[in-house]
């Protein structure tokens, strides 16, 4: 044998070695709208990708891009990460729900995942949390710790997540303070820690002890931690640098499970194009640990409250309940359905404020 052909040998027997090394390991992509270190949305899927990573070990690849916008640099990020090998993509922000879409019918044997949107194809599945299960428990608290009457609360994008949010909270404030208000100010960012910085300072300047935030940076607690006497929850993750204050408790977006299911159904070659929408009964939903900063009765009703959405005992929007028209929505003891709540556009009564079209 020539050294020539020698060398082609082992650059057959190489070439497959990489193949079948290839062939083994599946690659999964995410992309992010904030950086990894936004210390709320981004960084909790980031966590759930380590997860499969520590979960998967060499089984596994993952590969990720932060901080793209919504819109047509994600479909450029979507479509190298396609070109590049990823079977599975992971895109996690609302505006990337289009994008997604179109990328997917270029790419019918990549699957795709898209975060809280509501389009589907053959290789495109949607999921999301029921985070209004943990508004309720958020609302419950900040109702009964406010001195102002007044809690504030910054709001992304008028789309209907943010939106079922909000009244999820209110409902369940004014449940255990009749006098409670809601004040709103919307950012129309996901992340931008100067807005959100602002948006809670103007809260704060209009009388709000209470800040809640559907913004993904921890610029409110620390503008709240600077005023002083004024509480506010984790989003996303549990942010619990700023306990005991002001964050008093926090929503925590447990992805990593979902992740782990998925990408072994591309694995298992079982995987189907779903919707998940799971909540705290699931444990998709957790809520962060309630400081000592809240009174032990408060704390107490609160995880009672945890404890019975998770069962499915209580049903955060239960009736009577009206719109903010004064037009009747639920009628005692009716609960709402999902695809009201997936469409919510509508305040509930004793909100004030128009949403923004």
């Amino acid at each position: 044998m020539t050294m020539k052909s020698v060398l082609a040998g082992a650059t057959l027997a190489l070439g497959l070695s990489t193949g079948a090394f290839a062939q083994d390991t599946t690659k999964v992509g995410f992309i992010y709208v904030g950086p990894v270190g936004d210390g709320g949305w981004s960084y909790e899927h980031n966590q759930g990708r380590l997860a499969l990573e520590e979960h998967f070990g060499d089984a596994v690849e993952t590969v990720f891009v932060e901080s793209v916008p919504e819109g047509a640099d994600a479909e450029r990020v979507l479509t190298q990460m396609a070109l590049q090998g990823a079977d599975l993509i992971f895109t996690t922000s609302f505006g990337y729900m289009d994008p997604t879409l179109n990328v997917a019918a270029k790419f019918p044997d990549v699957k795709f995942e898209h975060a809280t949107g509501f389009k589907r194809a053959d290789n495109l599945s949607t999921y999301s949390a029921r985070f209004y299960e943990g508004r309720a428990v958020q609302g419950h608290i900040a109702g009964q710790m406010t001195e102002s009457n007044i809690v504030g609360y910054i709001g992304s994008f008028p789309i209907p997540e943010v939106i079922r949010g909000i009244n999820s909270a209110y409902i369940h404030a004014k449940a255990v303070n009749p006098d409670v208000e809601f004040k709103v100010v919307w950012a129309y960012t996901w992340f931008d820690p100067a807005k959100e910085a602002e948006a809670a300072t103007v809260l704060i300047e209009q009388g709000a002890d209470v800040i809640l935030q559907h913004t993904d940076s921890t610029a409110p607690q620390a503008a709240a931690q600077a005023a002083g006497n004024v509480i506010t929850f984790g989003q996303a993750s549990d942010m619990a640098a700023f306990a005991p204050l002001p964050r008093v408790s926090s929503i925590i977006d447990n992805w990593s499970p979902y992740y782990i299911a998925r990408t072994q159904a591309v694995i298992d070659g079982t995987w189907t194009s779903t919707d998940t929408w799971d909540g705290i009964g699931p444990g998709m939903v957790k809520i962060g640990e309630i400081s000592d900063a809240v009174p032990a009765d408060v704390k107490a009703s609160a995880e009672a409250l945890r404890d019975a959405i998770a069962s499915g005992e209580y049903h955060p929007f239960t009736g009577p309940l009206n719109k903010q028209d004064g037009s009747v929505w639920l009628a005692d003891g009716e609960t709402a359905d999902d695809g009201t709540l997936a469409g919510m556009n509508f305040y509930v009564e004793g909100l004030s404020g128009v949403i923004p079209q």
